[in-house]
């Protein structure tokens, strides 16, 4: 473009400059006149094209940004000059950046109101259960024997809800925050088995689910982990499948070896997970069933999941979910084999 100019304005005086000396004094001031103002409109016109459109461009797209318009920004234009061109593309990136770190601050502040409403309530059901068995001793239901046991082990009951939720919150904090690390020591998955099966035995048959362990007794599936961590995982993810199933169900636990890892599944027939509620039920207090009050009879904080996830993912291995509505629900994790 400077090359273009400069031909053209000395094209314009070289023709002046042939001109004038055969011409009067009125015509070649006439002349002058002439050549300087197509200098002039040659140079302004050529700023408008390079300069003032490419700002005024960067104007309006300025607008579309305010008005979240992205699909109607264009950048094709006649002339380009590359640094203003460059400038504009800063501004869009910035400006687009901003955009988003604004509605992912918003999301963050949504999902924070919803974590304090959720955390609030979950800790008022057990605070008022607590204080209405206590009240109800002191305002002269102490003197039966047998209503006073009553009241004060439905009172320690909700009081260990309590405990349990704070014990819970705290955990999962610390491992959101790299507080907490893992403990790694070689141990047998089959024999950890073993005593997930013990511990919720009484809670199946309170609903008449069946726990199968699908690899015989005999094998061994060593791996390299934090024990007391995965005994924490298989108690959450068993939990939650019998507390959640069918009634008369099934829950199975299963080990399979590859080369490096050891694949972790358990499987339940219950109702099955939605699918638009399959990327959520991680997240802490999740419910599916929004109408519907949690269960609390299990003495469940909501946050086994969560911890869940967070305990496997120190453990550089995630947990995938595969579920249909009424087929049943299978999560998956691996852990590292260890050396026999």
């Amino acid at each position: 473009m400077a090359i273009l100019i400069s031909v053209l304005v000395a094209a314009i005086i070289a023709a002046y400059l042939y001109f004038s000396p055969q011409l009067g004094f009125k015509q070649q001031v006439l002349a002058l006149a002439l050549t300087f103002s197509a200098c002039f409109l040659l140079v302004y016109f050529s700023y408008e094209a390079l300069i003032f459109k490419e700002i005024n461009n960067i104007y309006a797209g300025m607008e579309q940004f305010k008005r979240q318009d992205f699909k109607r920004m264009s950048n094709k234009f006649l002339f380009r000059s590359d640094p203003l061109k460059r400038i504009k593309d800063e501004i869009y990136l910035m400006a687009e950046r901003n955009q988003k770190e604004i509605e992912e601050l918003k999301r963050l502040q949504a999902m924070r109101r919803e974590f304090l409403a959720d955390v609030s309530h979950e800790l008022k059901t057990p605070i008022f259960a607590a204080q209405g068995f206590i009240h109800t001793l002191l305002d002269g239901a102490m003197d039966d024997e047998r209503v006073r046991d009553k009241f004060l082990q439905k009172a320690a009951k909700s009081l260990d809800s309590l405990d349990t939720l704070v014990q819970d919150l705290i955990t999962i904090t610390q491992l959101e925050n790299g507080v907490i690390q893992m403990k790694t020591s070689t141990f047998d998955l089959n024999e950890l088995a073993q005593e997930v099966f013990e511990q919720l035995e009484q809670k199946a048959l309170s609903r008449n689910i069946t726990l199968h362990l699908l690899n015989p007794p005999q094998e061994t599936h060593l791996v390299l982990a934090d024990r007391g961590r995965i005994k924490q995982v298989l108690l959450n993810l068993m939990d939650n499948a019998i507390k959640y199933g069918r009634d008369n169900g099934n829950i199975w636990l299963s080990f399979q070896d590859t080369r490096k890892k050891t694949a972790v599944t358990v499987r339940d027939d219950g109702p099955g997970i939605p699918k638009e509620h399959l990327s959520r039920i991680f997240e802490r207090f999740y419910r599916i069933d929004k109408s519907r009050s949690r269960d609390t009879s299990g003495g469940g904080s909501g946050l086994g999941l969560a911890i869940s996830k967070h305990i496997v993912e120190a453990h550089k291995s995630m947990i995938a979910v595969k579920s249909e509505v009424g087929q049943g629900t299978t999560l998956r994790f691996k852990l590292p084999k260890a050396k026999a």
